[in-house]
């Protein structure tokens, strides 16, 4: 049975950190491309990041220069460090996996529950 499990998030003042951690199981971990989503209240489930087996990275624009993802595939574990957040950065975090390296959600085959990111100003 697949399972991904969503950890790290909370609340946090605009410019903090925090890190997210997303630990896998139930399948070959090192043959998917693992990436992070969110989801804000009335909005659209967005790509934030990529991450291949290599540990070639794509970044959304609002990640950029802000956030770092990375994996373990010894440990099948993939982490999000989001460093300056913002307020707009508010929404559940869900990590997925999936078979084409890209941020559309239609290409990702398994999700987590998702954790909770709350920036206040």
């Amino acid at each position: 049975q697949v399972q991904l499990v969503e950890s790290g998030g909370g609340s946090v003042q605009s410019g903090g950190s925090l890190r997210l951690s997303c630990a896998a199981s139930g399948y070959t971990y090192s043959h998917y491309y693992m990436a992070w989503f969110r989801q804000a209240p009335g909005k659209e489930r967005e790509g934030v990041a990529v991450i291949d087996n290599s540990g070639y990275t794509i970044y959304s624009d609002s990640a950029k220069g802000r956030f770092t993802i990375s994996r373990d595939n010894a440990r099948s574990t993939l982490t999000l460090q989001m460093n300056s957040l913002k307020p707009e950065d508010t929404a559940m975090y869900y990590c997925a996996a999936g078979r084409v390296l890209g941020l559309f959600r239609d290409w990702y085959d398994y999700w987590g529950q998702g954790t909770q990111v709350t920036v206040s100003s």
